[in-house]
């Protein structure tokens, strides 16, 4: 079980690049995108979706190379909405999840799984919470039968409540509260985003988290786990029909939840200003510093400028290839590291982000300076078609890849369609990306990563301590 905030570097999103950081942080088998060489033979796939009668939506994606099986259920439910106060909760509910049904005992889900050799875990993000197993295509009833159990007859008394809450604090002080990295990542975050909710840590603020009890959980569960804000994707060796009569059966019987209204959230402002967030920490050895911008996700972004965006991070920071790999590290030696990534598959806006650390004893400010100066350079002069078009293959080739390892296809179709977008978005996602001219990554460059509103962060050790 896992949150995923976000905070550590990804690569742009839709369709692929995030879903395949996705799936190399949650899923049985890592992807590596970015820098993936070799000559892939692109195949047709053929996916088949599908709503049952009680409004939950299906994806089958069909892979018959290996006699195994993804099942993922995702909710479209994620810490963005989350009510006033209950921070936490979407997270919280995820690990209550794993607790006893009034047909199944706490636990009898996971020993079931680890008895057939199968896999499973689950995670919580802004816009979505998804539960997956991995395990052989004669123990897909299983599993669904098991999930839908779940989605209604958990019993949730203060005795299960108490004891995982204490967990999910315990969670936040090892991984937050005694990480300086996931400390600056938290509040360079609330100072980005000055009205959304992705503001929210989706682990959540502790003293908010706290207090929740038991009339938060049930609440929360009666109204977002139901089939009718959930989709079903199954990948691997199955047929459609044989998921589809397997779905009615097990899924078919939860009964429809309330219609839940659209997913409209407080959104972003103009910003007008750039700000400063520095966090000073002894256990801090090597700095580092990080420019955040807000941006259009491509739910929000205008025809062409999300493709545009993930091309920028990918030829600025996308890897050892990209610019300021290859000016910072191997040219000048001034960074141990830096990159750039695009959050693009978010409901609502999203955030563009550089990043950089010294090396040996060169200064954080040559890193920062050199870091304003390649992004000035393709605000001012463009990217080359040789770069646009190195940066096309790899992305386009990163989803043929991905079509080799059936988690990953799970995540993406279900990322996407958690966040609102189609499984035709999956398909056209390689066509778009080849459409982008080098004009609009030049555009986008220029339009969203304006120096005067970024935000900044620095992460120092407490000697080197800022003014």
């Amino acid at each position: 079980m896992n949150f995923n905030a976000q905070s550590l570097p990804q690569s742009g999103r839709r369709a692929i690049a995030g879903c395949l950081l996705l799936v190399a942080a949650f899923a049985p088998a890592p992807v590596a995108w970015a820098e993936t060489t070799g000559q892939p033979q692109q195949q047709e796939q053929q996916v088949e979706n599908f709503l049952l009668s009680n409004g939950m939506e299906v994806v089958v994606i069909p892979d018959h190379r290996a006699p195994i099986v993804t099942h993922m259920v995702w909710y479209k439910i994620g810490s963005a909405d989350e009510p006033a106060g209950k921070s936490g909760i979407a997270h919280f509910f995820e690990h209550l999840m794993f607790k006893g049904t009034s047909t199944h005992e706490a636990g009898e889900f996971g020993r079931k799984i680890a008895e057939i050799g199968g896999s499973e875990n689950a995670f919580t993000s802004y816009d979505y919470t998804a539960y997956y197993q991995q395990v052989s295509p004669e123990a897909l009833e299983t599993m669904m039968s098991f999930e839908a159990d779940r989605m209604r007859n958990l019993i949730l008394t203060d005795q299960v409540i108490g004891p995982e809450r204490d967990v999910i604090l315990e969670e936040r002080r090892a991984r937050v509260d005694g990480n300086p990295e996931a400390l600056l990542s938290e509040e360079v975050q609330a100072t980005l985003y000055q009205n959304h909710p992705y503001r929210i840590p989706v682990i959540g603020w502790m003293h908010e988290m706290e207090k929740l009890n038991r009339d938060d959980a049930v609440a929360f569960y009666d109204r977002y786990y139901a089939p009718n804000n959930a989709i079903l994707v199954v990948a691997g060796d199955v047929e459609p029909a044989t998921v589809r009569t397997l779905a009615e059966k097990t899924y078919g019987d939860v009964p429809r939840g309330p219609d839940l209204p659209p997913r409209v959230r407080p959104q972003e402002p103009e910003q007008n200003t750039k700000r400063t967030v520095t966090m000073t920490d002894e256990r801090v050895s090597i700095p580092s510093v990080s420019r955040n911008w807000v941006t259009p996700s491509y739910t929000s972004a205008e025809n062409g400028e999300a493709e545009a965006l993930d091309l920028l991070s990918e030829i600025l920071g996308g890897g050892t290839r990209s610019r300021l790999y290859q000016e910072l590290v191997v040219k000048n030696r001034i960074a141990a590291g830096t990159g750039a990534y695009f959050s693009g598959t978010m409901l609502d806006s999203s955030s563009f982000t550089v990043y950089g650390a010294p090396h040996g004893a060169e200064g954080l400010e040559k890193v920062e300076a050199a870091i304003e100066a390649e992004i000035a350079r393709i605000i001012s002069g463009g990217v080359t078609d040789a770069e646009l078009d190195a940066a096309k293959d790899r992305f386009v080739r990163s989803m043929i890849f991905a079509r080799d390892n059936q988690s990953s296809m799970a995540n993406i179709y279900g990322q996407t369609l958690a966040t609102g977008g189609t499984v035709e978005d999956v398909q056209e996602w390689p066509d778009r990306i080849r459409a982008v001219t080098a004009d609009q990554v030049q555009a986008v460059a220029a339009k969203y990563l304006k120096p005067d509103v970024a935000v900044t962060g620095y992460l120092l050790p407490e000697e080197t301590a800022r003014n």
